[in-house]
């Protein structure tokens, strides 16, 4: 099994930052190790699709970022932690929206949110005007 779980996610001024933190953990993550996983991280305001927003290669060594969020947004990752982890600046208030991350057990990064197998609860995060 994998779990993934959100922090980080709050109320915040536009034009604010934030660092959201995904931590994974389970049997399945233990016996293959985070390296072996590619992440995103995506938002579903109300009402709407869930879309990317940033990912990660297992490595960390190639990224991928949403037209929208390029130059603001930071997606890293620390697997020997287990974490991986989204700077989000100069924040708008149309990103209001409940961030999750994903997990798939493959090189990425992946864009498609049907490639991934596993998924966080979510964080909220407010960006008022």
């Amino acid at each position: 099994q994998v779990q993934l779980v959100e922090s980080g996610g709050g109320l915040v001024q536009a034009g604010g930052s934030l660092r959201l933190s995904c931590t994974a953990s389970g049997r399945t993550f233990r016996r293959y190790g985070m390296g072996r996983y590619a992440v995103g991280w995506f938002r579903q305001a109300p009402g709407k699709e869930r879309d990317i927003v940033a990912a990660t290669s297992n490595g960390g060594v190639s990224t991928y970022y949403s037209d929208s969020v390029k130059g603001r947004f930071t997606i890293s990752r620390d697997n020997a932690k287990n974490m991986v982890y989204l700077q989000m600046n100069s924040l708008k208030p149309e990103e209001t929206a409940v961030y999750s991350c994903a997990a798939a057990r493959t090189t990425g990064p992946i864009a498609d949110k049907d490639e991934y197998d596993y998924w966080g609860q979510g964080t909220q995060v407010t960006v008022s005007s």
